[in-house]
């Protein structure tokens, strides 16, 4: 998700457990060579018994506390392999280039316009630069109209990017709905309009009329993000869930994420925070200064629908004097933007991130439109799901899988 619209630990003595050993043996960490880009680490603990998990809800705007006692009094085995297991798979980095291979040679002189939900946020612009990059090899014209975030602000784009007449318009990071109007004249003008982070899904809309929506399956990313949590504390934490219930692909996400923390009797959600993203800014560090006073010892992992809560977080964190490698332990549940990969491999108040490959879903997004203007259908491509760690990610401050820039030129003729 994105903000206006779109991932080392240790405790702090005396302040919660982020990895339990089972009894009569250590934490285990198995550590392999991961490829070129770095390497994979796995950590597992296990716990015993089991204990029921109590979530609740809230309205916009608010918190509620599901629970009182921050972990159960067991883990989860039968979850926590599987969650280590998957968490294994999604922290690879040599994984080969498994998207299009064929498709139409490269249509000529095409004007793209992206309208960006707001350019502040790196998930919106990381999109951005990499449609730019693409429009450049396959020889386009584009256009970035920003909205600036408000509902008024994004209206007026898109009613610009229409009377533009262009090629085929991007909505970039937030809701058709929200532009109905705009979104049934461009289809009247028989322009074809493509989603990044627009609806719930990937692949064709029929409602609202999108040619194809272009994101990773909000239920892997949740669930990659909540079998994290479970596979690091070894079936036993405290979780702060932070979420932006106004905006339904984020709210769909983040009930997702609580389901899947749901499968670990260990895991007990403390508080699901309800921030809508524009008010992140000013609303997250107050939340948490009073999270931290609600749950001094039994805060163990946090997870956010938007790494831009974390952003938010550490001056209160560091105010607070939490060490930024926590507890609490932080993953964001997209986007993975550049000061999300710094926090991380500073070991700054955020440990992991599921990033969206922006670079390579903006090459997507050019190459969709080709098939478009071609008379040929979407691709049907979805990128997997990467789990990024101080321990994969070799420094780099962004996502970018291998294989992809190479497979459009090859697809386009350039």
């Amino acid at each position: 998700m994105t903000r206006a619209s779109a991932k080392g630990s240790g405790p702090v003595p005396g302040q919660g457990v982020t990895i339990v050993a089972p009894p009569g043996g250590p934490v285990r960490r198995a550590r392999e060579a991961g490829g070129p880009r770095g390497r994979r680490v796995r950590s597992v603990g296990l716990a015993l018994l089991a204990a029921a998990v109590a979530l609740a809800g809230c309205q916009r705007g608010s918190s509620k506390d599901p629970a009182t006692a921050a972990t159960g009094p067991g883990g989860c085995p039968a979850a926590q392999a599987a969650a280590v297991a998957a968490v294994a798979r999604a922290e690879r980095t040599d994984s080969a280039w498994n998207g299009p291979t064929t498709g139409p040679a490269a249509v000529s002189g095409k004007t793209i316009v992206y309208v960006a939900q707001t350019m502040t946020n790196p998930g919106v612009a990381g999109v951005a630069d990499g449609l730019r990059e693409a429009a450049h090899v396959i020889g386009w014209r584009i256009r970035v109209i920003d909205g600036g975030g408000s509902p008024a602000g994004i209206q007026a784009a898109m009613s610009e990017a229409v009377d533009l007449r262009p090629s085929g318009i991007v909505i970039g990071g937030f809701d058709p709905g929200s532009t109905a109007q705009q979104i049934d004249a461009a289809a009247a003008a028989g322009i074809p309009l493509i989603g990044w982070h627009a609806v719930a899904a990937p692949g064709p809309s029929r409602r609202p009329p999108l040619f194809t929506n272009v994101t990773t399956r909000v239920s892997d990313v949740a669930g990659i993000s909540a079998q994290w949590i479970i596979a690091h504390s070894g079936g036993r934490a405290g979780v702060v869930l932070f979420t932006d219930a106004s905006v339904p692909f984020a709210k769909r996400k983040s009930d997702l994420v609580r389901e899947k923390l749901a499968t670990c009797a260990g895991v007990r959600l403390l508080a699901y925070e309800n921030i809508p993203i524009p008010d992140a800014g000013t609303r997250t560090p107050r939340e948490i200064a009073s999270l931290l006073s609600r749950f001094p010892d039994t805060w163990t992992h946090s997870v956010a629908i938007n790494d831009l809560y974390f952003a938010d977080a550490a001056p209160a964190f560091r105010a607070a004097g939490r060490k930024g490698a926590g507890p609490p332990v932080n993953i964001g549940a997209g986007d993975g933007d550049p000061s999300a990969f710094q926090r991380i491999n500073s070991r700054q108040y955020q440990a992991a991130t599921v990033p969206e490959p922006l670079s390579e879903q903006g090459w997507q997004i050019v190459d969709e439109f080709n098939r478009a203007f071609s008379g040929r259908p979407a691709s049907g491509y979805i990128a997997s799901t990467h789990v990024s760690t101080a321990a994969n990610s070799a420094g780099a401050t962004a996502w970018d899988p291998p294989g992809y820039r190479e497979a459009y030129r090859r697809i386009w003729g350039r």
